[in-house]
């Protein structure tokens, strides 16, 4: 494995046993970064509900949330891999955090004239700040030691993650969401002023939050800024063969990984985004309710992710990534067709077996692509970009069936088997490039 310090010198450090104890400081500072983007998402499964309510929206335009957060991971994954190459992944992860932290700040204004557009534009500068880190972050936590233990490194730190999709909807529960619903006959007979008031009231509830979610930000950018963090480059031969940023799709199963990852996150949207509405018509909780048991799914993914990187020691993981599919399957029939609190049961198990496949996929998509792994980890970055469309999809087909939310889960259904296919098939590496 070859170094790079800040400085630009290079020189060879063994990552074999106990000497690979030297990368625990900055596998923890990357870890740290895995937990804050993590806050970000699971609190816009908070905010779907509660702008819908605040802002007046249908189904399919409170999904725009998510292809705002989204849509920046498509416009900006080629841009984060140049800035990578150009600054290298300290200065990046920096300019990620003030980039994150300069869209959470916008709710203040957005909140305070009750903008859905401003909103809108806040959530894609928050998208493009965690394009740079998880561009910078994903490809560094696989390579910070042998490849042979890549999946288990990046299922580790990813489970901070999962700490914060439990975190996340309990701070939003507390701090966002009001409990107060209001039927649309109520609204309309309401004072203007009343309802202005109201309104207003709910839209401000997002500021303390992500207040303190931009200073939590700028704060660690400025402990990046005075902590030694090298940078890991995989060493490779002189005569390997470097194609360029479309020619590297001829390896197959990247190709399949970019597939995977785009249904995996679009499932994953799919199926947080519309959580605390599905417990609502389904299992008939109230809203604060249903964001406190959407806490207790984060706690089951959180779970799923440190249990499967236990798994990870005995099992293939492409073998657990498939098992994990085929039982995601099963749950999604049971909260399509389910009723009562065993819909609930049901999206707990799926958040429980979701947990592993983000960072498996994005493992198995860089295996052998050596002096590639830049360029490949920006095609799974770009992926992300399902996030942004299925979650339209899903409401624009909940609006067609009258507000159907369970009929609307058949999205994520389709999604994990096209995963399972990948997980089976797709993973399989070919060298196809000469």
């Amino acid at each position: 494995m070859q170094v790079t310090n800040q400085t630009g010198d290079q020189h060879e450090v063994p990552t074999e046993g106990g000497k690979g104890n030297q990368y625990l400081l900055p596998f923890i500072l990357i870890t740290s970064l895995f937990f804050l983007w993590g806050m970000a998402h699971n609190l816009d499964s908070i905010l779907i509900p509660h702008l819908k309510k605040a802002c007046e929206l249908n189904n399919s335009q409170s999904t725009l949330i998510d292809t705002s957060v989204f849509f920046a991971y498509f416009i900006m994954a080629i841009p984060a891999g140049m800035l990578i190459k150009r600054f290298g992944y300290k200065n990046s992860i920096i300019i990620g955090l003030l980039v994150f932290a300069c869209g959470a700040f916008l709710f203040v204004p957005a909140a305070n004239t009750r903008t859905y557009e401003l909103f809108l534009l806040a959530l894609f500068v928050i998208g493009c700040g965690l394009t740079i880190l998880e561009t910078s972050a994903n490809p560094y936590a696989a390579i910070l030691g042998p490849a042979e233990s890549s999946s288990k490194r990046l299922n580790l730190a990813a489970s901070f993650n999962g700490l914060a999709a439990m975190v996340a909807p309990i701070v939003g529960s507390l701090f966002i969401l009001s409990g107060t619903n209001h039927t649309p006959e109520q609204m309309a007979a309401m004072p203007e002023a009343t309802k202005a008031a109201y309104l207003l009231g709910e839209a401000s509830a997002v500021k303390l939050p992500y207040i303190i979610l931009g200073s939590v930000l700028v704060l660690v950018a400025i402990l990046f800024y005075f902590m030694h963090l090298p940078s890991m480059k995989p060493q490779h031969s002189e005569v390997e063969v470097k194609p360029g940023f479309f020619s590297v799709l001829k390896f197959s199963h990247l190709s399949w990984a970019v597939v995977a990852q785009f249904f995996y996150v679009g499932a994953q949207v799919c199926i947080t985004s519309f959580f605390i509405r599905i417990a609502q018509q389904g299992a008939g909780l109230d809203e604060k309710t249903a964001g406190y048991y959407l806490g207790v799914y984060g706690f089951l993914f959180m779970a799923g992710r440190f249990i499967g990187t236990f798994f990870l020691k005995f099992v293939k993981d492409y073998v657990l990534l498939s098992i994990y599919c085929v039982a995601s399957i099963l749950l999604c029939l049971v909260a399509i067709y389910g009723s009562g609190i065993v819909v609930i049961y049901a999206l707990g198990g799926i958040g429980f077996f979701m947990s592993i496949m983000f960072p498996t996929i994005f493992s198995l998509g860089l295996v052998g692509l050596k002096s590639n792994t830049e360029t490949g980890s920006s095609w799974l970055v770009m992926s992300i970009v399902g996030g942004a469309i299925l979650p339209y999809g899903m409401g624009t087909l909940i609006d067609m069936k009258h507000d159907d939310i369970q009929a609307g889960y058949i999205i994520p259904l389709v999604c994990f088997v096209i995963i399972l296919y990948f997980g089976v098939f797709g993973h399989k590496v070919k060298n196809t490039i000469s």
